[in-house]
């Protein structure tokens, strides 16, 4: 049995006190928690069966919009986020990967706890195999006013209404973090 280090052990300690939206994120959670306790390598990308992630739920403070990548190897609509790299203070990743795949210099966490937990597979590139990304998700405000700089990653970077996130190629995770904005005016 591995010795769990104390990024792992603060991951593993709010996992216990996060309270899932419904069954089917509480399954996630049962399992991102498993990989963490397993994996002393789950920050590093190098491992690979999957890894952690961090992505920023990124909404104005009117929470009417939110903003969102059209993701150049994915092609498809996303939330921003990335790779924790070694990284172990997921928020901290998070928040980096917003400023990069945005450009925006001014994000700020709406809430300290975790937002959203989901747990999907990345599929098969040339440079890569399938494998799990085990995301933590957390949510950030942000001017929706302030220019805009997309990285090389995205095809585009906009604020998206929050209405009309359900009419892009959105899947069922997006669905559920647009369903849980409306608790951030709380």
């Amino acid at each position: 049995m591995s010795v769990i280090s104390s990024g792992r052990r603060r991951l593993l300690d709010e996992l216990a006190v996060y309270r899932p939206g419904d069954e089917r994120e509480g399954l996630m959670v049962e399992r991102l928690g498993a990989f963490v306790a397993a994996q002393p390598q789950c920050f590093e990308r190098s491992l690979a069966i999957g890894h952690l992630t961090g992505s920023a739920w990124v909404v104005d403070r009117a929470l009417e919009r939110v903003l969102l990548t059209h993701h150049r190897k994915l092609g498809k609509w996303l939330q921003l986020g990335g790779h924790a790299d070694g990284d172990a203070d997921l928020r901290r990743v998070a928040l980096r990967e917003a400023r990069e795949e945005s450009g925006l210099g001014e994000i700020v966490l709406a809430r300290a706890s975790i937002f959203d937990i989901d747990v999907h597979e990345i599929p098969a590139r040339p440079s890569e195999p399938a494998h799990l990304h085990y995301d933590i998700r957390f949510a950030f405000f942000a001017d929706a006013a302030a220019p805009l700089a997309p990285s090389e990653e995205s095809h585009e970077v906009a604020w998206i209404p929050l209405a009309e996130v359900e009419r892009l190629n959105i899947d069922d995770s997006l669905r559920r973090l647009v369903q849980k904005t409306p608790a951030l005016a709380a």
